[in-house]
């Protein structure tokens, strides 16, 4: 009986696949990356003892999801587990589908990085139905109780650093305050509203005393966030508050949770005519390539770098630690209450570059090289 619902599961779940692929070319990404896996097979060490570790991304829009996807790919397949890597295309039923995919094919461990959580929920009970152990990779699983580990970077510890950044270098004070517009991550992404709260503690004093000035008003997460954290998104907000609140006064900080909403910013500060003579100080998050080139010429004040071997490495342990029986290496049991359950996780730890730290961070922690940044 198992068998036949696995074949009629199997069945369902490649028909649906192809019809998402034809939408979005999640399918296409996802068959060249199974393709790439099923060639690396024969060549796999003997450690991982052949068993199946999927792999689910959200976009290949993001560097940084390249990065992550390569990197953990690598990790286990030197580790001798046979590897599933798929990305989705920011297309969340191409998710659901592709991880349907992955429970049929036998996976013997997920790791999920979501594009909305709430949307997995149906797909993660089949999976601990089948006995496969979930670990959520960088975004929190929410409402389900089939995730085993969580791999992170401290997301609130992201969001303070960027608001420590912004209170120690803006130069804002009662008798010089400062102009600031925050542009925030997706509503469907747990590490948004964890990133906001860390900023938030660091600026709202400010916010109180009248030290920054938000002239749109947009401080609470509601009215700030960026659904999927888009760039064009970002811009066409900023184009609207540019318009509607600063045509007569410049504005001093664009609060970017991430590199890619500082992208969209920087359009629109240009199209609106900003110069090196008032351009802003402008953060952002994952110190991406262009994102650091942009920190070197000024048209980006600061990103958070982290580093995704890390993070894969990281990763990878709890991946061998679960498929081994063992517990993997924790080191926050508080933090991450997912609606059911607090996941166990490990939080790695970020960094605040910008052009006077990064030649020691980035370049000196081998990431990027110089030629790299050059061209």
């Amino acid at each position: 009986m198992k068998k036949k619902l696995l074949a009629v599961m199997l069945t369902a779940a490649m028909a649906v696949t192809t019809l998402a692929g034809c939408g979005s070319g999640a399918a296409e990404s996802a068959s060249s990356d199974s393709s790439s896996t099923a060639a690396a097979d024969s060549g796999s060490s003997s450690s991982g003892g052949g068993k199946r570790v999927a792999v689910a991304m959200p976009t290949q829009s993001s560097e940084r999801w390249i990065n992550d996807g390569a990197n953990m790919k690598t990790q286990l397949e030197e580790k001798g587990y046979t590897v599933d890597l798929q990305y989705a295309e920011d297309d969340v039923q191409a998710q659901v589908s592709q991880i349907e995919n992955m429970i049929a094919a036998g996976a013997d461990c997920l790791v999920i990085a979501s594009i909305d959580s709430d949307a997995l929920v149906n797909v993660e009970a089949q999976a601990k139905e089948a006995g496969i152990p979930i670990i959520a990779y960088d975004r929190l699983l929410m409402n389900t109780d089939a995730v085993s580990y969580y791999a992170t970077f401290d997301n609130k510890g992201v969001g303070t650093k960027i608001g420590e950044y912004i209170v120690q270098h803006c130069g804002a004070t009662k008798d010089d305050p400062k102009t600031i517009e925050l542009f925030m991550g997706s509503p469907d992404d747990n590490n948004a509203h964890m990133l906001y709260a860390g900023l938030m503690e660091q600026i709202q004093p400010l916010l109180d005393d009248g030290s920054l000035i938000c002239k749109s008003g947009q401080t609470d997460f509601e009215s700030n966030n960026t659904l999927r954290w888009d760039q064009q998104t970002a811009m066409k907000r900023c184009e609207d508050i540019l318009t509607r609140y600063y045509a007569d006064e410049d504005l001093d900080i664009c609060a970017c949770a991430y590199d890619g909403l500082s992208y969209g910013c920087m359009s629109a500060l240009e199209g609106a005519g900003y110069t090196e003579a008032n351009w802003p100080l402008i953060t952002g998050q994952d110190a991406e390539l262009m994102a650091t080139k942009h920190i070197i010429s000024g048209k980006q004040t600061m990103s958070i770098y982290k580093d995704t071997r890390l993070l894969a490495s990281k990763c990878v342990t709890m991946v061998q630690a679960v498929l081994e029986g063992a517990t993997p290496e924790i080191n926050d049991t508080e933090q991450y209450d997912n609606g059911k359950i607090v996941v166990p996780s490990y939080l790695c730890e970020p960094v605040a570059v910008d052009k006077d730290n990064y030649k020691e961070v980035i370049i000196g922690g081998g990431y990027y090289t110089e030629e790299q940044l050059a061209n």
